[in-house]
């Protein structure tokens, strides 16, 4: 009888071990609903800003190639991821909430790199930089809603520096003011280091376009942002800084290195409340967000809270909800996309 009490013993015990490693496994290295593993490690330094949403998306197996960038459409709830590879749809669109709703297979699409939601409030459409080599590269595409081509700038499959007509090599990625007018960061590696700002009519405002390590030079310019304050944010990630340029006049007003010592800044976007620029760095697999100066001032980058993702995870482009602050962040070496949601208050972390 002791002996039959003892094997009972033992097999209830091992079978709670058994049920809390199951349920600590899927708690911690599983995705929810899919059963697909991500890269989810992550930590934290200095004030803690946001928290990851392991929720988000509801199933990841709908990513099947490399994830270069994401744009969020605040007001309609939906997500546009970007990704390359053979035979894989080169968009795939969520719900906020992460739910998989549709994929772009088009053809006219090569290898997304930038990808931008403009006019959210009115008539909202899709733009992406293809930085390919095919009949379809070299080019800035406008996309509606549901993955149609509207418009196509620059020369298709021809890479150039002309300006009438415009040409790209490698555009780098676009970004689209309230306002219409157009600021582009072309190119990734190519022939063109510039940053353009168009009309809304598509007429060059003004430009920057020498390579070089001076004020207003850049060394593969990577992504572009314009703050409420009439300042243009452009990744020069080929010399590891920030610059910033007046949007009206295009006149430069300073720039951040500093913070950059390690690996370069390849993205640049303002939280909702503008109180912080988010830069991936990919090399370092980090997320940092810097402290955002006050109007008129430049100054220093400060470094005020910094997301260590897991090794080769590889945070490229990011985009922010600017109805709820969340962050996404688009992963090339995780082939995946993530969401950090805010925190009502930041606290410091060790």
């Amino acid at each position: 009888m002791r002996s039959k009490n003892n094997s009972c013993l033992i097999a209830l015990t091992m079978g709670t071990i058994f049920l809390f490693m199951v349920v600590f496994y899927g708690a911690t290295n599983l995705h929810p609903s899919s059963g697909v593993k991500l890269k989810t490690d992550f930590q934290i330094s200095g004030k803690q800003l946001y928290k990851l949403d392991i929720s988000w998306p509801k199933y990841s197996e709908h990513f099947t190639g490399q994830v270069f960038g994401v744009a969020v459409n605040h007001l309609a709830g939906l997500v546009y991821v970007a990704q390359r590879g053979d035979n894989v749809p080169k968009v795939l669109v969520f719900s906020t909430d992460g739910d998989f709703l549709q994929a772009w297979n088009t053809t006219t699409l090569e290898m997304p790199h930038g990808i931008f939601l403009a006019n959210a409030s009115s008539n909202p459409s899709i733009w992406i930089t293809d930085v390919g080599n095919g009949p379809y590269g070299h080019t800035i595409k406008q996309y509606s809603p549901s993955g149609k081509l509207m418009q196509t700038l620059g020369s298709a499959g021809k890479a150039g520096s002309a300006v009438n007509p415009l040409q790209f090599d490698q555009p780098a990625e676009i970004f689209v003011h309230s306002s219409g007018e157009i600021y582009i960061v072309d190119g990734d590696g190519g022939m063109n280091n510039r940053l353009i700002k168009l009309s809304k009519d598509l007429q060059i405002l003004w430009m920057h376009g020498e390579k070089g390590q001076g004020l207003a030079q850049f060394y593969i310019p990577h992504s572009v942002a314009v703050d409420n304050y009439q300042r243009v944010w452009v990744a020069d990630r080929g010399n590891k800084r920030i610059q910033v340029f007046n949007s009206v006049t295009g006149d430069w007003l300073g720039s951040w290195g500093s913070c950059f010592t390690e690996d370069a800044p390849y993205s640049v976007r303002l939280t909702h409340d503008q109180k912080y620029m988010v830069v991936a760095q990919l090399n370092t697999n980090q997320v940092s967000l810097l402290e955002a100066p006050p109007v008129g001032i430049i100054g220093q980058c400060q470094v005020v809270s910094t997301i260590q993702l897991a090794e080769d995870v590889k945070p490229h482009l990011v985009d922010i909800d600017l109805k709820t602050g969340a962050l996404y962040v688009a992963e090339i070496g995780a082939m995946q996309a993530q969401k950090f949601t805010p925190l009502t208050l930041g606290s410091n972390v060790m």
